[in-house]
């Protein structure tokens, strides 16, 4: 085979392997990858591709940051429209910790507004007083630059509840 040959012939194999390795990336050439050829028939071995402009599909950093002042203040104001003065009642906690829950998320997303890309995660823990301790504790794995928390905690005479508020950024 001449030399001229030789060259044009690698010039069509790494062409070929540039097309595929565009096809892979999700981009659309002229040429046909079906039938063990990797030309089409128009193909002018002068032209050079344009280049290849890559752009993001999604975000890797949010828009703001997670609202843990707002939150905390949405926490404090349905525990205190919810228990505020009435005594603990251990049928009904169950029911009312799902509800006060349920309320404070939509809450919380509607803060953030419809484009948020925080993953809200709601706990409310309830009981009643009667001189002995709680303590409560969460383990998360989170990246902390992006993920916050906000925690509000309720007593009086009767009842105690925490609540807490987790905004776990996903990309």
């Amino acid at each position: 085979m001449p030399f001229g040959r030789l060259a044009l012939t690698q010039r069509r194999w790494q062409d070929a392997i540039n097309r595929v390795s565009l096809n892979l990336r999700g981009r659309r050439t002229s040429g046909s990858t079906r039938g063990g050829s990797f030309h089409s028939d128009s193909e002018d071995h002068g032209e050079k591709m344009p280049p290849v402009k890559y752009e993001n599909t999604y975000r890797l950093d949010p828009s703001g940051r997670f609202p843990t002042k707002r939150a905390e203040d949405i926490i404090k104001s349905v525990f205190q429209t919810h228990i505020a003065e009435g005594k603990f009642n251990s049928e009904t906690s169950k029911a009312m910790t799902t509800q006060m829950t349920e309320i404070i998320k939509t809450q919380v997303k509607q803060e953030l507004g419809p484009k948020n890309r925080f993953k809200i995660v709601v706990l409310v823990m309830m009981g009643s007083v009667a001189g002995q301790g709680v303590r409560t504790a969460s383990r998360c794995l989170w990246y902390p630059q992006f993920d916050r928390f906000a925690s509000y905690s309720f007593n009086n005479e009767h009842t105690f509840a925490v609540g807490t508020v987790y905004g776990v950024y996903y990309e």
